[in-house]
């Protein structure tokens, strides 16, 4: 069900426009009907006393002559056969004695010779009480509720003496073909009224609502796209719209602060996670160091060839490998000098990742190869897309794909690597670079924190996109063109 709080204004303010035309049409056709009313009462009660007061003194000389033909052609001559004002034209006239018994009427089949209309009883019976409270000479105008006629009731008297009344009749209903007209000629002029109005409050609803749905659009972009509701185009007037416009153009600002504040307490974050990385290092490589020495006097004690000395070589090589890649993931923050990212540089990734994939039946599909070297450094590259490819190989199904894309446009070089495993949780994103953040029982957690710096270092930026069936991992790194 459509609600009128929740359409646009460019049909709220039409439709009020509308029902304001309709509410002063009715109050004002309403105000005019009893004005019409009002006067027509008025003159029927002037045209209908005046007209019984002539009767009345008319029939003087018929009532005391007895002569009731005469009162007949008297009462026919006074009603208009063709009305040219048919609510002012009697439904029924009675002439009754002193008695109220009837001695003439303008319809002798309801009302006969010498009948009694009280003795009808309901409103006749009412109108025989009235005449016997008022005055000798006072004329009464009586209308029953019940009744479909109101009365006018004049006395006829002679020479001060009561000779009885003249009783003139009307129908309530006279008046309705007149209400009618006024009601249709109030409507038409209602109905053209509207047709004129509608075309011009729609114009005065767009001006007018223009500024409210651009800032209420604007407004549909807060607050994840601050940037796009800073280019909406607002009002600028000084009325109260504008004024809405300027606050909310500072709001965005505020938030745009707020968001680069996130940022920056983003960074902190960064650097205290570097903070955990260096008390993780120490940890890490205390660890193993503890257990070579421990390795070297078992050797010193057992001299070579013994079993015992062998198991303990072992432990010394996997020590000295894990301390191996505990410091290399220091080495981000130098920048050596270095030959330029080729071509070839992706063929040997390809072939140095062929063992472990083909270890987990992991196909790799490599499109869009580079076409010509790029000034970047090629170290940093193949450490980029070598710990992206082996992550994408760790987290792929077993016997799934990996996909790696590389796209140069307008100086900037695209990376996309997407694997068909279990996507990230959202409680992950958060810290998926951060060192030691590994979701896997393998792994150390650093290589994505490489990534992430080494793609800070080149001026870059790194995002991540997880669904079911489909991860991947963009990364984007400006260079020089030739």
């Amino acid at each position: 069900m459509i609600v009128l709080a929740d359409l646009s204004l460019r049909w709220k303010i039409p439709l009020r426009v509308m029902g304001a035309v309709l509410g002063t049409a009715l109050a004002v056709t309403a105000a005019l009907v009893t004005r019409e009313y009002d006067e027509m009462r008025q003159n029927l009660e002037v045209h209908a006393k005046s007209l019984a007061r002539v009767l009345a003194n008319t029939l003087v000389a018929p009532v005391l002559h007895d002569d009731i033909w005469r009162a007949y052609e008297i009462l026919q001559s006074a009603r208009d056969p063709v009305a040219i004002v048919p609510e002012l034209q009697a439904d029924v006239v009675l002439v009754t004695d002193a008695e109220f018994r009837v001695f003439v009427s303008s319809r002798p089949r309801d009302f006969p010779i010498g009948s009694s209309p009280a003795s009808q009883g309901g409103v006749y019976g009412r109108l025989r009480a009235a005449m016997m409270k008022a005055k000798l000479t006072e004329q009464q105008v009586i209308e029953p509720a019940d009744s479909a006629h109101y009365f006018v009731m004049s006395p006829l008297t002679a020479d001060g003496v009561a000779l009885g009344h003249v009783i003139l009749g009307y129908s309530k209903v006279s008046f309705l073909p007149r209400f009618i007209g006024l009601v249709g000629q109030a409507a038409f002029v209602t109905l053209l009224v509207l047709v004129l109005i509608m075309p011009i409050s729609w114009v005065w609803a767009r001006r007018t609502g223009a500024p409210l749905l651009a800032l209420a659009e604007a407004m549909r972009h807060v607050p994840g796209q601050l940037e796009m509701a800073s280019l909406a185009n607002l009002p600028r007037s000084r009325d109260e719209i504008g004024q809405l416009g300027d606050a909310f153009g500072r709001m965005v600002s505020e938030l745009k602060k707020k968001e680069d504040l996130e940022e920056q307490m983003l960074v902190t974050e960064r650097l205290a996670a570097v903070g955990r990385l260096s008390a993780g290092i120490a940890h890490e490589i205390n660890n193993p160091l503890g257990g070579m020495l421990t390795a070297i006097k078992t050797y010193q004690r057992h001299g070579a060839g013994d079993p015992l000395a062998n198991q303990t070589l072992a432990l010394l090589e996997r020590g000295l490998s894990q301390i191996r890649n505990t410091v290399a993931a220091l080495l981000v923050e130098t920048k050596p000098t270095d030959r330029p990212f080729q071509p070839a540089d992706i063929d040997d990734l390809l072939i140095l990742v062929e063992a472990e994939a083909h270890a987990r039946s992991v196909t790799i599909v490599a499109e869009g190869p580079l076409e010509h070297p790029l000034s970047l450094p090629a170290t940093l590259m193949r450490q980029i897309l070598l710990n992206l490819l082996l992550n994408a190989i760790a987290a792929a199904d077993e016997g799934g794909r990996v996909r790696v894309g590389l796209t140069t446009s307008d100086g900037m070089l695209r990376i996309s690597v997407c694997n068909d495993g279990k996507h990230i949780p959202d409680e992950q994103m958060a810290y998926l670079f951060e060192p030691f953040a590994s979701g896997r029982e393998k792994g150390y957690g650093l290589g994505l924190w490489v990534v992430y710096q080494i793609v800070q270092q080149l001026g870059g930026g790194l995002t991540v996109d997880s669904e079911p069936g489909c991860t991947t991992f963009r990364v984007e790194i400006p260079y020089a063109e030739n």
